[in-house]
């Protein structure tokens, strides 16, 4: 039996937590369920998105991995991240599902990815 029960939480990290805060609160269309000077955390759908502060935040660091959230259309997904700010980190390919990433105005990669046949578990 694996011991890995599924993705839970992605953390980002940001220099300025306030306008992260704003700036996922518009890609979401919602505000934070928590928020708090050490951290705000987004419920997307059971899902958590975690923003810390982090005064070493660079927008060139690179990324450790990359957190893949699941969207009904990644074009339409993608075009909205970059008319938010976002720029382009791995362009929208299909292989057999539709997959990119965008890097978020704090230098954090943010992945999308449709794929139809993929319905998450439930515990």
């Amino acid at each position: 039996m694996s011991q890995f029960l599924g993705l839970r939480t992605a953390i980002y990290t940001a220099k300025h937590l306030a306008a992260a805060k704003d700036w996922y609160t518009a890609v979401l269309g919602f505000g934070p369920y928590f928020d708090e000077p050490y951290y705000v955390g987004f419920n997307i759908k059971g899902y958590e998105l975690g923003i810390v502060p982090d005064e070493s935040a660079e927008i060139t660091r690179s990324g450790a991995g990359i957190a893949y959230w699941g969207v009904p259309n990644a074009d339409a997904a993608w075009e909205r991240l970059l008319e938010l700010g976002a720029t382009p980190y791995e362009p929208l390919e299909d292989h057999g599902v539709r997959i990119g990433a965008v890097r978020d105005p704090f230098g954090n990669i943010l992945g999308v990815i449709e794929h139809p046949a993929f319905k998450a578990e439930s515990d």
